[in-house]
């Protein structure tokens, strides 16, 4: 890192961009690309997204100690914390066996990113628009069968530019969860996602992990958690007014922005 406030900025595009349906590591990833910036095993990236899942966790602690405390006697308890776990594998089983390649090759692809965060974006708005009726309204009330079916959504989203929230609210909406609920189940799966990606990611790179520059990733992650703690409490009220399409142009904007830079050879 060079400095603070380069740290500080990449913190803050963390988390801004973690819980939205924009794809954090898009941005990150392209950041990197045009600032010229790329920290010794990627450490500087890895603990800022732990400020990012602590905020979510911070906002989510108490529902889910709730859930955890009334699994043993109550079946609606029980049967959200099993959806999640349900939601939760497919992500597990594809990477393991696609982590490699994933984070060798597709990472390394600024115009894979561009053109992900464009289809991903018309995918957004069309959703948006056409989503189909709600027959679902509470996040941790969902069939266990649809909420396998989003976790198996949020696969793709294993692709750099696709979305993690964007795949597996994309989902939600078409299996018929309402939008304020779509959002919501994304936060709380990723919370296991997200956990269980990072330990990965620090255990198959611990011999490269570099904390050399610690002011820096410090800033970082102080800013990325202070920013996505405001961004969960925020986005939870604004997509159940106004939808998702806002984030669909902005995917837009920049996958196109990015793909006329790298054409101009930056």
């Amino acid at each position: 890192m060079e400095s603070l406030g380069l740290a500080a900025l990449l913190g803050l595009l963390e988390g801004l961009t973690e819980f939205l349906p924009v794809s954090s590591t898009g941005h990150l990833l392209l950041a990197g690309h045009f600032l010229g910036f790329e920290s010794t095993g990627r450490t500087f990236e890895v603990v800022i997204q732990l400020g990012a899942i602590l905020a979510l966790f911070s906002v989510y602690a108490a529902k889910l100690l709730t859930l955890a405390t009334q699994a043993r006697h109550n079946d609606g308890a029980r049967r959200a914390l099993i959806g999640l776990l349900l939601a939760f594998l497919p992500a597990v089983v594809v990477g393991l066996v696609a982590h490699d390649f994933i984070k060798s090759v597709l990472f390394e692809t600024p115009v894979l990113i561009a053109v992900m965060l464009i289809l991903g974006g018309i995918v957004l708005l069309v959703i948006d628009r056409f989503t189909p009726p709600a027959v679902h309204f509470e996040a941790t009330e969902l069939p266990l069968r649809k909420a396998f079916l989003i976790g198996v959504c949020q696969c793709v989203a294993m692709i750099p530019g696709v979305s993690r929230s964007g795949a597996t609210i994309v989902g939600a909406l078409m299996l018929g969860v309402e939008k304020r609920a779509a959002a919501e189940f994304s936060f709380l799966l990723s919370l296991p996602t997200m956990g269980a990606a990072v330990a990965y990611d620090l255990y198959k790179t611990r011999d490269l992990l570099d904390f050399g520059a610690f002011s820096e990733i410090a800033v970082g992650f102080v800013v990325a958690f202070v920013t996505a703690l405001l961004v969960v409490k925020a986005v939870l009220a604004f997509v159940g007014k106004h939808g998702y399409a806002i984030f669909g142009w902005w995917r837009i904007i920049v996958g196109t922005a990015t793909l006329a830079a790298l054409w101009a050879g930056f």
